[in-house]
């Protein structure tokens, strides 16, 4: 409940105790209220190996996006450029493009990903 970000008082109540109770013999535990989300982390990690290395499929793809989002962090932590959240990365209004526009441009890069693809492959030929 700390790893998400729960108050004392919410706490209490999902457990059915007071708050003062709550402080009164868990006062360790909350002063480590910043690192709980790091041990949560680190668990789903841990869980997501110990499935994966089982031969779960699906385990190996969420150890794949959890590692690959904690790397995305760790850059931005090195770099000192902050998450952007969804409303900073939502375009204005006069910038948003509809879905035909946005299907336009898609076949659009398709079809030049697909011409260097042949080009390439054609370059290689040439040479054997």
């Amino acid at each position: 409940m700390l790893a998400l970000g729960w108050s004392n008082r919410r706490i209490a109540n999902a457990i059915g105790r007071s708050e003062a109770t709550i402080k009164r013999y868990f006062r360790a535990e909350l002063k480590e209220r910043t690192s709980m989300r790091d041990r949560l982390e680190a668990r789903r990690l841990e869980k997501a190996w110990e499935l994966a290395e089982s031969g779960n499929v699906g385990a190996m793809r969420e150890f794949g996006r959890l590692l690959e989002r904690n790397d995305r962090m760790e850059v931005e932590r090195e770099l000192g450029t902050p998450a952007k959240t969804k409303q900073e990365t939502k375009p204005a209004a006069s910038e948003r493009i509809g879905k035909k526009q946005l299907d336009e441009i898609r076949a659009r890069d398709a079809d030049a990903d697909l011409m260097a693809e042949l080009e390439q492959e054609a370059s290689q030929n040439a040479r054997h």
